[in-house]
């Protein structure tokens, strides 16, 4: 992942303010077309010009109404498997959910609440190898996903914004459903036991959560502590990237919220 200098983001800002064109900035500075593009939407959000303003459809820029608990379960969904991208076939970025063709229940949950929390926008899918791309096309994803930037999730720091924290705390259950849904499971795991000196299997259900980024599962487990829920830390194969609930009281919560993909 390239690194660029805060002197590089002010030096292009200068020139898209004084009217050069986002490719020509692009090439003048050897910096990323879409890199670009979303330097110039922060800026325009916070000084209040974000485009698409004359046409009020943002709860960030306009006041919009949004519908928090379609949106925490978005949010814990874009978290997981989603990612914001620019091409320069189309003048607004596009939103893509990558979603396992195993849970077509979770694919439309995903495109239902996509459409409640961007109700003048329509949603498509595109068919890959097993999976679909559960896909929108906005000017204010950025304003909605603030967490988008240049590389991956796990190589930069991710981190809820105080209007984003009061919606997740409002609509935990959401958030760690949409959370589970992109990168976690219910399974049934198992032992063995001496029962009346014979050893006998014993099957429990367990749920996980595996996710890269520190603080994804942070977030994560920040919003199972809010909820009482009971989890654990777990290394495997050397790999700190799980979290698993299995107590059962947990496990009865989290069935009666989340249950398994469908």
């Amino acid at each position: 992942m390239t690194i660029h200098s805060t002197e590089v983001r002010q030096k292009a800002l200068t020139l898209l303010r004084n009217g050069t064109k986002g490719a020509d900035v692009a090439r003048q500075l050897n910096v990323p077309r879409g890199t670009i593009s979303y330097w110039l939407h922060i800026d325009r959000s916070k000084r209040g010009e974000c485009p698409g303003a004359h046409n009020p459809s943002c709860y960030r820029c306009d006041g919009t109404a949004l519908d928090e608990p379609a949106y925490a379960y978005l949010l814990g969904l874009y978290l997981g498997d989603g990612h914001i991208s620019q091409c320069s076939a189309h003048r607004a970025p596009s939103l893509m959910i990558t979603l396992d063709d195993a849970w077509p229940g979770i694919q439309d949950e995903a495109e239902a609440a996509l459409r409640k929390v961007f109700p003048d926008n329509a949603t498509c899918r595109v068919r890959r190898t097993g999976c679909h791309n559960i896909k929108l096309y906005s000017k204010h994803l950025v304003c909605y996903f603030p967490q988008h930037g240049p590389g991956r999730k796990h190589e930069r720091r991710i981190a809820l914004e105080s209007w984003q924290q009061k919606i997740v705390d409002a609509h935990p259950w959401q958030f760690v459903r949409g959370l589970i849904h992109s990168d976690g499971c219910r399974l049934t795991n198992w032992t063995t036991r001496i029962v009346s000196g014979e050893r006998k299997r014993y099957e429990y259900p367990r749920y996980w959560f595996t996710n890269v980024s520190d603080d994804i599962r942070r977030l994560y487990t920040d919003a199972l502590d809010a909820l009482g829920i009971t989890w654990t830390h777990c290394t495997r194969a050397g790999k700190p990237y799980n979290i698993s609930v299995a107590r059962r009281a947990s496990v009865d919560l989290l069935d009666a919220h989340v249950g398994p993909k469908y």
